[in-house]
């Protein structure tokens, strides 16, 4: 095959480069489009444009392939925790016994937040929501660091990192036990990372929450399973912030903004919005699925399929064998819980569903999950966030590392006016 691409227009043709991703993916050079030729192309949402060039991770939506830096999510969700994931995805390889240890120690050192900052938790209403909350209490915590000023490399890399990673889950939990009317707990350096979080949310001030192994590793394979994802739509805030030369905190703050979104972050807080909608109009599930089968009906099956595996996600069968023995194990008599297992049977058997691919995705699991768990409906793009934190960081890590990075800055193609006077207000 040619390493190069012949593109003509009327009467001219150009020459734009070829480049060839490790996994044999094929794309066209077109930097020099419009210094050659004066057009630009047209790609609305950016669906068919590649923004980068990027090794952390892979994903094949034919095939329902996800690997971490080439590993496969299988193999990792089988084999590693959170922490060590968030390592591999960061720094690009998993780490000996040494620097996991080193990477703990960092994460344990930087997870108090300045005692300041509690003033700031004052300041919001009580019912502001939680994902507000994040964004605004991650750019705070930049304050407390001026070395994150110094944007022109990355001051204390690992520090920052270890400090972001181990902070979003303490203001997380602050978040959620201000909107109670709860007092703060400090997190303790002789938990795991996952355990604490759970213990800053639940603990009551002379009462340890029961740390249930089965609990503690459902959410560590929800935030596993959720640390990077390609180039999606906070992803690629980070990294066009951080094109800017802002800091780390300033760019991943932004990523909490783009994942805020229901379109985006809000899929498995969207599951459990429909359920209860089933539920309150005295379905069991039944009904619901009939009208999803009509398109005039105007219902949707929230949790089912996605836009980038057109087969399967990988990330479903894994996180519904956790989600099976979540249940098993906590006994919950749950109607929503139990209105989630007859779409989730349905759609499995169903020729109508089967034949669409419309296979229960990872966002209808963590869902049901998180339910589960106790943690409520505002907190789920939460916890989505404290998931994605390693991939942004990684990603954040590559545009500075970029010597020949320029500031993102795309086109457009105009569709206003055309030229036209001012018109004087008396005679409009």
């Amino acid at each position: 095959m040619s390493n190069v691409a012949e593109i003509k227009l009327g009467e001219k043709s150009v020459s734009l480069p070829i480049v060839v991703g490790t996994e044999g993916e094929h794309a066209i050079d077109i930097a020099k489009l419009r210094s050659q030729t004066g057009y630009i192309t047209l790609d609305d949402g950016y669906g068919n444009t590649g923004s980068c060039e990027s090794a952390i991770t892979f994903i094949d939506g034919e095939k329902g392939i996800l690997r971490y830096r080439g590993i496969p999510i299988e193999e990792l969700a089988q084999k590693s925790t959170f922490i060590e994931t968030a390592y591999l995805i960061i720094y690009g390889n998993l780490p000996n016994h040494q620097q996991l240890r080193q990477f703990s120690d960092l994460l344990t050192r930087h997870e108090l937040l300045h005692e300041d900052m509690k003033f700031h938790f004052q300041g919001f209403p009580a019912k502001a929501h939680p994902m507000a909350i994040l964004s605004s209490m991650i750019n705070a915590c930049g304050c407390f660091s001026p070395t994150l000023l110094e944007t022109e490399s990355i001051p204390d890399f690992d520090i920052q990192a270890a400090r972001l990673i181990s902070q979003v889950r303490t203001i997380a939990s602050f978040s959620y036990r201000k909107s109670r009317g709860l007092p703060m707990n400090y997190p303790k350096p002789t938990y795991k990372y996952t355990a604490n979080l759970l213990h800053m949310m639940f603990s009551s001030p002379y009462e340890e929450v029961e740390l249930n192994p089965e609990v503690v590793k459902a959410l560590d394979l929800i935030f596993l399973l959720h640390a990077d994802h390609e180039q999606n739509c906070s992803t690629s805030t980070v990294r066009m912030v951080a094109s800017s030369r802002a800091n780390l905190f300033a760019s991943c703050s932004a990523g909490v903004c783009a994942l805020w979104g229901p379109l985006h972050g809000g899929a498995n807080q969207a599951v459990l919005e429909m359920l209860g909608e089933i539920h309150q109009s005295g379905d069991d599930g039944t009904r619901f699925i009939a009208a999803a089968k009509d398109k005039s009906s105007g219902k949707r099956l929230m949790g089912f399929g996605h836009r980038v595996y057109k087969n399967h996600d990988p990330r479903a069968k894994i996180i519904k064998a956790q989600c099976d023995r979540v249940l098993d194990t906590l006994h919950i008599n749950d109607p929503l819980l139990d209105i989630a297992k007859r779409l989730e049977e349905a759609t499995l058997n169903d020729s109508y569903f089967v034949e669409r691919k419309l296979y229960p995705n990872v966002d209808f699991y963590s869902g049901i999950i998180m339910r589960a768990l106790g943690i409520p409906l505002e907190m789920f793009t939460v916890m989505f966030a404290i998931g994605r934190m390693p991939g942004w960081i990684a990603n954040y890590k590559e545009i500075m590392e970029e010597k020949e990075t320029r500031i993102y800055r795309p086109r457009q193609i105009y569709t206003g006016s055309t030229v036209r006077g001012y018109i004087p207000i008396e005679e409009r």
